[in-house]
C-alpha cells in the first residue's frame, strides 16, 4: 500500500481510503467486520463513516472493527445530515447540533477522538462563524484531531478558509467532493479550490455507486 501525505495535516493516509456507506444495512455487520480485517491487512488506514449512515450502525460496526487498534487508523465521521424525523435542530452545523453530534459520535464509535471531522453539507441557515467556532472549540477539547468539508462548492471552501483564519481556528485539512468518470464536476471548481488553499481531496463513490463496478 502507498501512502500520502493529507493536505496540510502531515498524517499519513493510504491511497484507498475504506468507505461504510452500507455497513449496517446491506453489509451486515459481521462481513463489515471482515471487509475492516482485510482493508487492515492490505495496508488500508483510512476509514471513512457518518452519524447517518444506517441511523449509526455503520459508526457502531467501524467502532468494534478497529477498537483494538484505534490508533493506528485515521477515522473520519461526519456532521450535518439529521434523520428525516422532521424534529429542529437534529441537522444542520449549528453549535447546538454539532456539540450534540459529536458526542454521539464519539459514543457509538467507542473512542474518546475523531481524526477526521467532516461537514457533510453545506447549511446556509449558520453562519460560517458559528461553525467554524464550534469546530474550533471542539478541537481545543481534544474531541476532533482535524476537519474537513465534504460536498461544498469551491467558493465555499475559500469562504470557510478565510473565516477559519479570521477567527484563529485551525484550517480545514481536507475536502470530499463527489467524483468519478461520469460526473467530473468537481473539477469545475472544488479540486482546484481545495488545491489552491492546501486541502487533500478524498473523493467519495469512485465507483459511481456501483455503476462502474461491471456488476
Amino acid at each position: 500500500m502507498n501512502y500520502r501525505t493529507l493536505g496540510q495535516s502531515g498524517l499519513k493516509v493510504s491511497t484507498l481510503t475504506l468507505g461504510s456507506m452500507m455497513f449496517g444495512e446491506q453489509t451486515g455487520a459481521e462481513e463489515s467486520l471482515r471487509i475492516i480485517d482485510k482493508a487492515r491487512d492490505q495496508g488500508i488506514n483510512f476509514i471513512d463513516t457518518a452519524d447517518v449512515y444506517n441511523a449509526g450502525r455503520s459508526e457502531e460496526i467501524v467502532g468494534r472493527a478497529i477498537a483494538a487498534q484505534r490508533s493506528d487508523w485515521v477515522l473520519a465521521t461526519k456532521v450535518a445530515i439529521g434523520p428525516a424525523d422532521g424534529v429542529p435542530n437534529r441537522a444542520g452545523l449549528n453549535r447546538k447540533h454539532i456539540f450534540n453530534a459529536i458526542e454521539n459520535s464519539l459514543r457509538r464509535l467507542d473512542t474518546d477522538y475523531v481524526d477526521i471531522y467532516y461537514l457533510h453539507k453545506e447549511d446556509h441557515d449558520t453562519p460560517l462563524e458559528v461553525t467554524v467556532s464550534a469546530i474550533g472549540d471542539l478541537i481545543r477539547q481534544g474531541k476532533i484531531r482535524y476537519w474537513g468539508v465534504s460536498n461544498f462548492r469551491g467558493w465555499r471552501i475559500a469562504e470557510i478558509v478565510n473565516v477559519a483564519q479570521r477567527l484563529g481556528v485551525d484550517r480545514p485539512v481536507i475536502s470530499q467532493p463527489l467524483y468519478n468518470i461520469v460526473n467530473r464536476q468537481a473539477e469545475v471548481e472544488q479540486i482546484t479550490a481545495a488545491a489552491y488553499h492546501g486541502l487533500g481531496v478524498v473523493p467519495y463513490s469512485p465507483l459511481a455507486r456501483g455503476v462502474l463496478s461491471g456488476k
